[in-house]
């Protein structure tokens, strides 16, 4: 019988962290936070003053005026999405697939998360006409469908979605009463940004939606963990964000002094930031790229990735030759991609896709090397996919894969 929960991992026991850059931390940051390591008082629940002016100044810069007073920040985006689903109450909707940590924090709390299909354009974002079927469902059924999370730039599928489309699916939202948390984690690891328009749902329906950031995408180390929140300007923003403070007092869930400082160095973006931000993003999309023509080269599908440092793979088309390995749920194809390739290989299952849908997430920065020299000498590098360790890294990746394609072509119908 095919497994439904996967051995040695129970749902929230078991989540792949944030796809990491695998970068050596940048030496300007690393000594803003020794000179902050003094520090012996506590940061104030939802961030202090400093870290949530530099808060509003990054939300200024795109296109996001805020107050000070509409900013919460927290040890890491799941802790703001905990407290923002206990607050807001009712049942939760998320994208199939979604980022790995945002059901288990509604499960913690016993709420149901209802899955909705995404378009064929992107992932991260809902289809409006799917969204609205399902809503109507779940409120047939005796359900209180409240929020919907979704993200623009997207982890696990690495795709941006167009923003004709994200304006469909918000307006659908906001017509059935829903509050939007728009996890914007990934929107500054854009792989072309001159070629790819994102905008933020807050920008269409400012009222109605909150935004997450964890800083862990492209400013801070995932090891310091810092998340800032920008709550609607609205009475009602008031009272989501007082409710917010709440949980996260009753968890005590602040962010540690010294990372304070940290962030809101990074969140203002001096020079030093910024450059090592849009370098790793370059980095990152030149061997997504890299790793997409190799995975549909072996057999596999997969969108071309946008943003992050990650692509999502399925591989259905290769569920023969997979089965001639003993592999038939997301489950199993995770163990064999992962003991074949000697990197993560979360499979689908972890970001609410089907068991049986043979998908997983594949990540770019262990292709950059495994030591902090090779990384940090692809990030100097003026063609880093001729770097020998990354050539090595990259045939590694492209061989699992051809040989899959090789034993599908023989493998005989069934």
């Amino acid at each position: 019988m095919p497994r439904t929960d996967p051995e040695g991992h129970g749902p929230v026991r078991y989540g792949p962290p944030l796809p990491a850059d695998g970068l050596p931390v940048l030496p300007e940051l690393s000594a803003v936070l020794a000179a902050a390591a003094s520090r012996a008082e506590s940061e104030p629940v939802g961030g202090g003053p400093a870290l949530r002016a530099a808060a509003c100044g990054y939300w200024e810069r795109r296109g996001l005026p805020t107050a000070p007073d509409r900013v919460a920040a927290a040890p890491g985006a799941p802790a703001l999405l905990l407290a923002l689903t206990a607050a807001l109450g009712g049942d939760v909707l998320a994208p199939r697939p979604c980022t790995a940590w945002w059901t288990p924090y509604a499960r913690l709390l016993g709420r149901p998360v209802y899955h909705v299909a995404t378009p064929v354009e992107c992932g991260g974002v809902p289809d409006p006409y799917a969204l609205l079927e399902t809503v109507r469902r779940v409120r047939a059924e005796g359900g209180d469908p409240r929020l919907l999370v979704l993200s623009v730039a997207d982890d696990p599928t690495a795709t941006v979605a167009p923003p004709e489309f994200l304006h469909e699916t918000v307006e659908a939202a906001v017509g059935e009463g829903l509050h939007l948390v728009s996890d914007e984690t990934w929107r500054d690891t854009l792989h072309d940004p001159h070629e790819t328009v994102l905008l933020s749902p807050a920008e269409m329906l400012p009222e109605k939606v909150t935004v997450v950031t964890d800083l862990a995408g492209g400013l801070l180390p995932p090891g310091w963990p810092a998340a800032v929140a920008r709550f609607p300007a609205s009475a009602a923003g008031d009272g989501l964000r007082a409710r917010v403070l709440d949980v996260l007092t009753a968890l005590d869930a602040c962010v540690a002094a010294p990372v304070a400082v940290a962030a809101g160095h990074v969140l203002g973006e001096p020079g030093p930031v910024t450059a090592r931000r849009s370098a790793a993003a370059r980095l990152h999309g030149r061997v997504a790229a890299a790793a997409h023509a190799a995975v549909v080269a072996g057999g596999a599908l997969a969108r071309l990735p946008r943003a992050g440092r990650h692509l999502y793979v399925d591989l259905g088309p290769l569920r023969a030759a997979l089965g001639a390995q003993g592999v038939s749920d997301a489950q199993e194809l995770e163990d064999f991609l992962t003991a074949r390739l000697g990197m993560p290989a979360p499979g689908g299952h972890r970001f609410g896709d089907d068991l049986q849908a043979l998908r997983v997430r594949l990540c770019t920065g262990p292709l950059l090397g495994a030591s902090d020299e090779e990384r940090a000498e692809c990030l100097r590098s003026p063609d880093p996919l001729e770097l020998p360790h990354v050539q090595r890294a990259l045939i590694q990746l492209r061989s699992v894969f051809d040989d899959l394609r090789d034993a599908q072509r023989w493998e005989p119908p069934r």
